[in-house]
């Protein structure tokens, strides 16, 4: 090894060159899935449920964007703003819809809320336009610019197209990364809540405001047509604002009741006359009249207490869970666990859930490949807000033992898999709910979220998730709580990670003097911020320091786990990788070199830590000029890798590259010539030309060729 920057990176993979580490082996857990794990999110359709029975008073703005789909059209943006629930995503889905079956348009349409979303949504949009597995990883994890990447493939696209980013209600992060273009090849078109011209240079703007008194009424009209009079149903409408969410909410309560039906009279007496529903935001935020929730609250309020009155007080306590995570789409499955008992009995989950499915308080949508409940982000706050205090505490504990059954125990290295993006907004938005007895549990689920992305690729998710989940939890449980330290140190990881190393550094640096001081010298907390902190030391050269770091965290762990825990065998497993050959044979008493035996009598021979191993065992053999063995050791390594992650996958990519190696070593050159074209191939179309992985594979290769290379 050189050290610095140089390092062996193209062909090993901890100490790199630039913007990232693309190896993701110093993990622990069994099972990877196969290279087509999870697949792309599907773009091609709405994320939401039902469409209205029918559009009203939108004619004039469906006009407008009709003929932004027209052929030949393109190059525009249209931005759909009003207050929440006034229908902005209908209209967006009816032009959809239309598009796509009148116009001849590809739809692609993604979730815009928060910036995990966002980039899986858009990266997924590449996906479908003909971006390959190899740029989008990379794209994952820092390697290459992803907002670049997509609009390089809507550039490219053969087929005009509409693409719609929906909830865009924090435009600031369309900034991060430039997400916000526009393309001749199609219309982009944008709902938010955000109106200021300054976040929109350039697009048409089009409020979407409450319903005219006479359309109000007929959406009442639509849903519950034996209800009552038109005059009726306008006088309903006016109670309701003539918002179109509340109005939805009313007529769905009108359209279910069978035994007894309500009439529109009936359901206007009520809202008129029951005084509890006025504190609907009692300890909420201050709300103006206006405040949509007030109108809301007035409808949901109502029918629970029909559920009450049914026989069926699940539907409310479901309702009421659902308000501690986020209005965004949320995996069913995490509903199907014994946990959900604390707040309904388990058998009743799927009737409550249909009673709120019949009463359109919730919908079902399809995301990333799996099915969800979702509610709207106006009623689910509604909710939230009027939950007895009493009842808060169980459901923040069966909130968090939901989430924490939903991610992955021990989170392992490979390929991405869209279904943990959509644990993210959830996660932080238990956390800005839970008050502090749950604060603590939460944030060591998020952050267990967070090492899942992390060990995916999907390192800027990581890192954000991280950030936010420290920053929301420090509130309560202050800056040295040993979990918000734990989430800080891995937001270091992840900066490490992303290429950023003098913020890694100095993150790492912070977090493990306080866990020093708080909790010792050997606690696997600080052994943890440790091992982050050497990684970054070697690739800004300071490998003195970074071994000296990484000796005192194999003491650590060794210390505290014991000699045959996953975490101590990676880090022993780091110095066959970090020191020089010389050092490798005496350390340890000669152990070192054993090392992957023992990975394999302790974890097994498919074990992340024994094939990380393995591939550092390799590089060691190779500088100790034992090529036969090298070469044995790295196409075991190899052939492993490929079939677990895929032949893309940047560790896959440089296990090929040091097998070409000890190939050419061995005097096959023409074999190592043919292993490191591919690879170049790869990292050329997956990176670019000019990226430093790509013009170390090109340097190698070229002296492949020119006869100049020495093993």
């Amino acid at each position: 090894m050189t050290g610095g920057t140089d390092g062996h990176a193209e062909d090993h993979g901890r100490v790199y060159q630039s913007s990232g580490d693309q190896h993701i082996n110093e993990h622990h857990h069994y099972g990877g899935d196969g290279p087509g794990h999870g697949g792309p999110d599907s773009v091609r359709r709405p994320a939401v449920g039902r469409s209205p029975v029918a559009l009203r008073d939108r004619g004039e703005v469906m006009d407008r964007l009709r003929a932004s789909v027209a052929a030949r059209r393109g190059g525009q943006v249209y931005v759909l703003y009003g207050m929440g629930g006034s229908g902005k995503t209908a209209v967006a889905c009816a032009l959809f819809q239309e598009a796509v079956a009148r116009r001849g348009r590809v739809g692609l349409w993604v979730n815009a809320s928060d910036r995990a979303s966002l980039r899986a949504g858009m990266l997924a949009v590449a996906a479908d336009r003909g971006a390959g597995d190899g740029e989008l990883l990379a794209a994952r994890n820092g390697l290459r610019p992803a907002a670049d990447l997509v609009w390089t493939y809507l550039d490219r696209s053969a087929e005009p197209w509409l693409l719609v980013l929906d909830n865009t209600d924090e435009p600031e992060i369309l900034r991060d990364g430039d997400w916000l273009r526009t393309s001749p090849r199609g219309t982009v078109l944008v709902t938010t809540r955000r109106a200021a011209a300054r976040w929109w240079p350039g697009a048409e703007l089009q409020h979407i405001g409450v319903l005219p008194r006479a359309d109000a009424a007929l959406v009442l009209r639509d849903l519950a047509p034996h209800s009552g009079t038109a005059e009726q149903a306008a006088r309903v409408a006016d109670r309701l604002g003539r918002l179109p969410l509340a109005l939805t909410l009313a007529g769905g309560f009108l359209s279910h009741q069978v035994i007894a039906p309500w009439t529109l009279d009936a359901y206007g007496d009520q809202l008129d006359g029951d005084e509890r529903v006025q504190l609907i935001d009692r300890g909420a935020d201050a709300l103006s009249e206006a405040d949509p929730r007030h109108l809301v609250g007035l409808t949901w309020q109502l029918t629970l207490d029909a559920f009450e009155a049914r026989g069926l007080p699940e539907a409310a306590a479901l309702l009421r869970l659902l308000a501690r995570f986020a209005a965004e789409p949320l995996p069913l499955p995490l509903l199907d666990h014994a946990a959900i008992g604390a707040v309904l009995p388990r058998a009743r989950t799927e009737t409550a859930l249909r009673a709120l499915l019949d009463q359109s308080l919730s919908e079902l949508v399809d995301a990333a490949g799996a099915r969800c409940v979702q509610s709207h982000g106006i009623l689910l706050d509604s909710v939230a807000a009027a939950t007895p205090a009493d009842l808060v505490p169980v459901l923040d504990t069966a909130a968090v033992r939901l989430l924490d059954a939903a991610v992955p125990g021990v989170p392992d290295a490979g390929p991405h898999d869209p279904r943990l993006r959509l644990l993210v907004p959830h996660a932080l938005a238990l956390l800005r709910r839970v008050g502090r007895p749950s604060a603590a549990d939460a944030l060591a689920v998020v952050t267990r979220l967070s090492v899942a992305l992390h060990r995916t690729g999907d390192y800027l998710s990581a890192w954000e998730t991280a950030r936010t989940a420290a920053d929301l939890a420090q509130r309560l449980l202050g800056e040295d709580h040993r979990t918000v330290l734990a989430a800080r140190s891995r937001a270091g990881w992840a900066l490490f990670r992303l290429g950023r190393y003098a913020e890694a550094e100095a993150a790492l640096r912070t977090v493990r003097s306080a866990q020093e001081r708080l909790f010792g010298a050997d606690d696997p907390d600080t052994a943890d911020s440790g091992y982050g902190l050497q990684l970054v030391l070697a690739n800004l050269g300071r490998r003195e320091e970074s071994v000296a770091l990484l000796r005192d965290t194999v003491a650590g762990r060794r210390a505290a786990l014991g000699p045959a825990h996953p975490l101590t065998l990676r880090a022993r497993a780091s110095l066959l990788e970090t020191l020089p050959a010389a050092d490798v044979v005496a350390e340890d008493g000669g152990a070192l070199l054993t090392l992957p035996s023992e990975c394999d009598r302790f974890l097994g021979p498919d074990h992340t830590v024994t094939l990380g191993a393995r591939h550092n065992h390799a590089w060691a053999l190779y500088l100790l000029g034992r090529f036969d063995e090298a070469d044995r050791e790295i196409r075991r390594v190899a052939e492993s890798y490929a079939r677990r992650f895929g032949p893309e996958y940047p560790i896959a990519l440089a296990a090929r590259q040091l097998l070409s190696r000890t190939r050419a070593a061995l005097g096959h050159m023409e074999e190592g010539i043919g292993l490191m074209a591919d690879v170049l191939e790869r990292r050329e179309r997956d990176l670019g030309r000019a990226h430093p992985f790509t013009v170390a594979s090109r340097r190698l290769l070229d002296g492949y060729r020119s006869g100049r290379w020495q093993p």
